[in-house]
């Protein structure tokens, strides 16, 4: 191994004593929360408690479990990297070597509670120890993906007036060159085999660091981590989660959405810049006390994927609609999985053609869910519920959700609006506590007695909800509204395309058209564009209303690589207005 997090010590190293807090203090009794209580919490059946720290009362917990027999020490954390790398930690593991990561960021790094932490790492196991370790000393996490430019990172970085970054060595150049302008960032930390001047070396601080260290009692409200949000005007606004609205707030869907039990092993495809790596690979996971298996995978390779779940015993698969289209275009009945049983998606519709062809090839279905990044999951096709394909299924636990209108009136069923979710006279704890900084979008999100969530829908007369677009996605064209989804829908069935985003592009006439962003199958790869495009857009025609062909297509090599359509609509909107 060339990192020194794989080496075979760090299957070895265990505490010798229980973490520093293991209980609450509730009622002036001395009580372990257990997953039923995070559950009533979750449901609101019961009051939150004053305190609560994910890696001192959910990890350790499972780790004492595994020291008094309780449970196997089957592994939390298991990750290969296609190359006969691989590293699997227990809790117990998970829990000594994240308190050496603690101790790490608060003593050499000088870090204290409450200082905002930069990570930008790719999908390596050092992501996962950062993370729990700035759980244990009260630090707020701000996941980055490792594509970030160096102005992203410097926006990022100044707007959070971080005190620290962690970073893989792909990243450095774009670090280094705006250092100058980030002048309250006052540690820099590498996850390297290799050192470089001005950075510390995580590896080699964390080989000598204590093994022992106090779980800090953070409140259940206090900041846990910050996500950066796109935005289609202005930049990213910073969206602040608590240690109770991810910590808690997912028992859930982990339970019901995910299906998962303590035996299961899923794998989440989400990039670790993204809220999706924290809800399946971190938290909705760990509260069940199931085991996170990552692959490295730096760019996505069908075979590699498909081989993967052929030789490892995966039971859960979460990706996003992208992955499941391209899957789809291989022969998946050449391949026997070995263990999977539930398959689930989100971050973007998913197409009922795709839908469609997995069940046939694999015998699976697709459990789409759809949420955001400031309240969590909101809707999602469950176990024991009717799939209706193309829906993204029915309002979830602990949410009431609702289509309104401009005014925040409930609209019936089969009229389109905005998605939104009923608030009672509090906040939700598993909302977002705000944008950071930024007062006036956090109230804007309010309309009444709503939150609002910018995406419009439409519910049907038995509860299920139809994703039309986000609300600032939709197309205005001559007067007509088309949502880019329908349009990629009726794309996507046409055997010349493997993936197509649609955006809007500037017009003398209309103001606005619909214009195709289109990656050919292979066997169209040669064909005559002018024609194929005619075909495309006759085909369009067809299959949805005339109106909403694309009167623009582009045939492009690739899309850019983000994990959701949204964000992609995002990317390639701006580059056409310019």
């Amino acid at each position: 191994m060339k990192t020194f997090f794989h080496s075979q010590m760090f299957r070895l190293i265990w505490l010798t004593k229980p973490s520093g807090r293991c209980f609450h203090r509730d009622h002036q009794l001395w009580v372990p929360l257990t997953l039923d209580d995070f559950e009533a919490i979750n449901r609101c059946e019961r009051s939150l408690p004053k305190n609560f720290n994910f890696a001192g009362d959910v990890l350790d917990q499972w780790s004492r479990k595994e020291k008094t027999g309780e449970r196997p020490a089957s592994p939390a954390l298991w990750w290969v990297n296609g190359k006969e790398d691989e590293v699997k930690w227990s809790f117990g593991e998970l829990g000594s070597l994240s308190r050496k990561a603690a101790n790490v960021l608060t003593k050499p790094c000088g870090l204290e509670r409450g200082d905002r932490v930069a990570v930008i790492l790719p999908r390596i196991p050092e992501w996962w120890l950062i993370i729990v370790a700035c759980m244990r000393t009260g630090l707020v996490f701000m996941p980055g993906t490792t594509q970030l430019t160096a102005k992203d990172i410097l926006y990022r970085l100044r707007a959070s007036k971080a005190k620290c970054i962690v970073a893989s060595e792909e990243v450095i150049p774009a670090v280094e060159s705006i250092m100058s302008e980030c002048p309250d960032l006052k540690t820099k930390l590498l996850v390297s085999p290799h050192n470089r001047s001005g950075w510390h070396s995580f590896q080699e601080l964390l080989q000598t660091a204590p093994a022992e260290h106090s779980c800090v009692e953070t409140g259940s409200r206090e900041p846990m981590a910050i996500y950066f949000t796109s935005g289609t005007t202005g930049s990213p606004k910073m969206a602040q989660h608590s240690q109770s609205s991810l910590g808690i707030g997912y028992t859930l869907c982990g339970r019901y959405w995910l299906d998962l039990k303590s035996s299961d092993v899923i794998w989440n495809m989400s990039d670790t810049g993204w809220i999706k790596a924290a809800i399946g690979s971190v938290f909705s996971t760990w509260l069940q006390g199931a085991c996170v298996f990552v692959h490295r995978m730096a760019q996505f390779d069908a075979d590699t994927f498909l081989d993967t779940l052929t030789t490892y015993p995966v039971t859960t698969l979460c990706s996003a609609p992208t992955v499941y289209r391209m899957l789809v275009q291989k022969d998946l009945k050449r391949y026997k999985f070995k263990k999977l049983r539930h398959c689930l998606t989100g971050g973007e519709p998913l197409n009922p053609e795709v839908l469609e062809q997995w069940k046939v090839q694999t015998g699976l279905e697709l459990y789409e869910g759809y949420g955001q990044t400031e309240v969590g999951i909101i809707c999602a096709n469950q176990k024991g519920q009717e799939i209706k394909p193309g829906s993204m299924g029915k309002g979830v636990l602990p949410y009431d959700v609702q289509i309104i209108d401009e005014n925040g009136n409930i609209l019936p069923p089969g009229k389109e609006g905005e998605i939104a979710l009923r608030l009672t006279s509090t906040r939700p704890f598993c909302f977002f506590s705000e944008y950071v900084d930024n007062p006036e979008k956090t109230a804007a999100t309010i309309r009444g007695n709503f939150y609002v969530t910018g995406d419009r829908g439409v519910m049907d007369n038995d509860g299920y909800f139809w994703f039309v677009g986000r609300a600032d996605d939709v197309i205005i064209s001559s007067g007509y509204r088309i949502g880019p989804f329908e349009v990629e829908s009726a794309l996507i069935e046409h055997p010349a395309v493997v993936e197509s985003a649609v955006v809007s592009s500037p017009d003398p006439i209309r103001g606005e058209v619909v214009k195709a962003f289109v990656v050919l199958s292979a066997p169209f790869k040669s064909a005559n564009l002018e024609k194929l495009t005619l075909e495309l857009q006759d085909h369009v025609k067809k299959s949805t209303a005339p109106y909403k062909y694309p009167r623009k297509v582009e045939f492009v090599q690739e899309l850019p690589k983000t994990i959701t359509g949204k964000i992609k609509r995002n990317v390639l909107r701006d580059r056409e207005w310019g």
